[in-house]
């Protein structure tokens, strides 16, 4: 074993044994050393920030990088080999049978998530880790239940999603210290993939989730510097793709490109995980509430600022604006209900495209045809890198405007104690990506689902329906009421219990807690044989 790096856990031994080898460990321990110190002060100034946001500041764009935006000189490398066309990607956790759907979809690329379509059980990561190795190097097809599931000559390009930099890898630690999720996630991949990648002329590309400064885009910078170096790779070989999904990235657009210039991939709108920031930063702004969810639209005010902004501000540095999740999936059964709900997706490429966005997101293998028929359609050529924008004028008040047509409602209330219910049962079950009424969820939507109800309880807003206060009561009346109805061979009574005591105790709280991915990673731990105090947060 390596000195100062403990493995917490025995499952999933097979994997273990292939992915978390002694030389692995090292380029772990390695990362770690140099790098974790610098991750805490990041999230301590995290915190930083929302305190100065609860005392009234507003966000804007930063006076100190002033001189990077105005400089027209800078542009972010080229796309990387098999980046340059990216107007399809389709989304999913690392399971290996969604691994080979995934890659045979016929999208242009598979994003594969270790972080919020994923439940990060130990047998999960490195089981998914295998998977994706397995699929570099063509040696992923199996049969199951009588049915072969065989990888397709040309699959889609392979991007992975490590978890951010907020979470703990509990079940390893070095020197003591839980890893950083994040560096866990990118290195395994890294270390075990990135010379095979090259070989097969593809390489190793990423798309980094929930940052919130432009320091946190330097140390991931800093971190494939140090990587590339580490197993003798030239730097400027990773790309990576940033997620605009935390209200605070989205005032530090070109800093972060800045920052990532020499491995950059462009931005992401994460417009799901927006809305949650949007709420959760301003917690303490009661002018901030928002309506039912499914009234916070790609099409009200900050969230198409905030898009406008992105495709301008990648477009001028030269690198890929893309869009964001279509969560419809077909339904069964029912044509018109399903021509409905294929006709939001058809309507959501086409404002993306026609305002500029060089690709976008799907989350299921059969809605690959309506997205690429959309883009087919409207971008001629492998991206739009050529449509500037420079009509777009956004200012910070666009970008912190709340208004947002609608109204909450019973149903609303409703849906979101549902929702929240339902997804965080499954995701301790194991489950990090559940379909909901016909759409695919993944833990952003129950973080949008939580906050809402924290935030309508908080500011003691009333349903349209009834003109009926909500109250922590009500919602506990909810939870009672909703909760047996969710049970499934996915959602267990003990999971549902579990998560029904975290929501009623989350609506009575002065603030909520940042990430319920976080709150509730300690009970995964436990079961995963991780002694507690490896873990920062367990329930």
């Amino acid at each position: 074993m390596v000195a100062g790096v403990q493995i917490h856990s025995t499952q999933a031994q097979e994997a273990q044994q292939q992915i978390l080898t002694e030389d692995a460990l090292k380029f772990l321990a390695a990362l770690h050393r140099t790098f974790e110190s610098t991750r805490q002060s990041l999230l301590v100034a995290r915190e930083t920030v929302q305190q100065r946001l609860d005392a009234g500041e507003q966000l804007d764009f930063p006076a100190e990088t002033a001189h990077i935006r105005a400089d027209p000189s800078w542009i972010c490398a080229p796309p990387g080999p098999g980046l340059e066309d990216r107007r399809v990607e389709i989304t999913g956790p690392t399971d290996r049978k969604m691994v080979i759907n995934a890659l045979n979809s016929g999208t242009k690329t598979f994003m594969a998530d270790f972080e919020d379509a994923n439940s990060p059980t130990i047998a999960n990561m490195l089981n998914g880790q295998v998977n994706l190795r397995d699929a570099i190097r063509r040696q992923i097809d199996f049969e199951a239940g009588g049915k072969a599931y065989k990888l397709k000559e040309n699959p889609a390009v392979l991007i992975v999603r490590p978890r951010g930099w907020h979470l703990d890898e509990p079940r390893v630690t070095v020197d003591n210290q839980p890893m950083s999720a994040s560096l866990f996630d990118f290195a395994l991949y890294f270390f075990h993939n990135a010379r095979e990648l090259i070989k097969r002329g593809s390489g190793p590309y990423y798309y980094l989730p929930k940052m919130e400064h432009y320091l946190e885009a330097r140390l991931w910078n800093d971190v494939f510097n140090f990587s590339q170096s580490y197993i003798g790779l030239p730097h400027g070989t990773i790309r990576a793709t940033v997620l605009i999904e935390t209200l605070p990235a989205a005032f530090q657009m070109e800093e972060i490109l800045f920052e990532l210039r020499t491995h950059s991939a462009g931005l992401n709108c994460g417009r799901w995980d927006y809305i949650f920031s949007f709420i959760k930063r301003r917690r303490a702004d009661r002018s901030a509430v928002l309506p039912d969810r499914k009234d916070v639209t790609m099409e009200v005010g900050f969230m198409d600022s905030y898009v406008r902004l992105l495709i301008q501000t990648c477009h001028k540095r030269r690198v890929a604006a893309m869009g964001g999740m279509s969560a419809q999936i077909p339904i069964k059964n029912d044509p018109k209900a399903n021509e409905i709900a294929m006709n939001k997706v058809r309507a959501d490429k086409l404002r993306e495209v026609t305002n500029g966005h060089d690709g976008t997101w799907i989350a299921h293998p059969l809605i690959n045809a309506i997205a690429m028929d959309v883009f087919n359609a409207h971008m001629l050529g492998p991206n739009q890198y050529h449509v500037r924008r420079e009509d777009v004028r956004v200012a910070a008040k666009d970008l912190l405007n709340t208004t947002v047509p609608g109204t909450i409602t019973l149903a609303g209330v409703r849906s979101n104690v549902a929702t929240s219910l339902a997804y965080s049962a499954a995701w301790l079950g194991g489950n990090g990506c559940i379909p909901l009424d016909w759409l695919m969820e993944d833990a952003a939507t129950a973080e949008i689902t939580r906050i809402q109800l924290w935030q309508w309880v908080k500011y003691g807003m009333r349903v349209a329906d009834s003109g009926a206060v909500i109250t922590a009561d009500w919602v506990d009346t909810l939870v009672d009421e909703i909760a047996p109805t969710l049970l499934s061979p996915a959602i267990s009574q003990e999971n549902l219990d579990i998560v029904a005591r975290y929501l009623k105790a989350q609506v009575r709280r002065e603030w909520p807690s940042e990430f319920l991915t976080s709150d509730l990673m300690g009970y995964l731990a436990v079961r995963d044989g991780c002694p507690a105090q490896w873990q920062r947060s367990v329930l």
